[in-house]
């Protein structure tokens, strides 16, 4: 019987490289996603925002720039910014911080953090990385100033000159070193 029962039975060991199998697996569906977002923004003839992986053989973890609108206070102006790709990447959107200062009512200036609905509760598997890159250069364009992260951006924000001279004593232009 004992023979019998053991065959019935699969190895525990199986079930263990099952899993680590899966998880590959997973991990290698993100980052074809993502060699494939990459090539497409390469591709694309979208003005004024670019990313790409901080270091070689690692997807998750990207640096991008995104220049201000023209026509809009922001002109003239260039914003880096950090991507991370969670391993459920497109189903959990990334996280993703300004790591040039940003005055926005939309942005958190000391940490970076972003307040745009699309990267949290209206996050939806079919956005990529060129639409989010757009999304965040029309938010700096079009802030949402019912939902401000930065109160005080909010509210100077009807006032184009005094916000333009907040927006110039925190904004360091990105070098190319950096």
């Amino acid at each position: 019987m004992e023979q019998l029962t053991s065959s019935l039975a699969p190895p525990r060991a199986s079930s263990k490289s099952n899993v680590a199998s899966s998880s590959q697996q997973v991990a290698g569906s993100v980052a074809k996603r993502l060699s494939n977002e990459l090539m497409t923004l390469m591709m694309s003839s979208s003005p004024g925002i670019s990313a790409f992986p901080k270091h070689d053989g690692n997807l998750f973890e990207w640096v991008g720039t995104i220049e201000g609108p023209s026509e809009t206070i922001y002109a003239g102006l260039t914003f880096k910014i950090s991507i991370s790709f969670p391993s459920n990447y497109p189903y959990v959107a990334p996280t993703i911080k300004f790591d040039t200062p940003c005055y926005h009512p939309n942005v958190d200036i000391n940490g970076g953090a972003i307040c745009l609905d699309i990267l949290q509760d209206k996050w939806s598997a079919v956005y990529s990385v060129q639409t989010i890159l757009l999304s965040l250069q029309s938010l700096l364009g079009e802030p949402n100033n019912a939902s401000p992260l930065n109160a005080e951006a909010a509210s100077r924000w009807s006032n184009p000159t005094a916000f333009k001279a907040e927006l110039m004593k925190h904004y360091r232009p990105v070098s190319d070193s950096a």
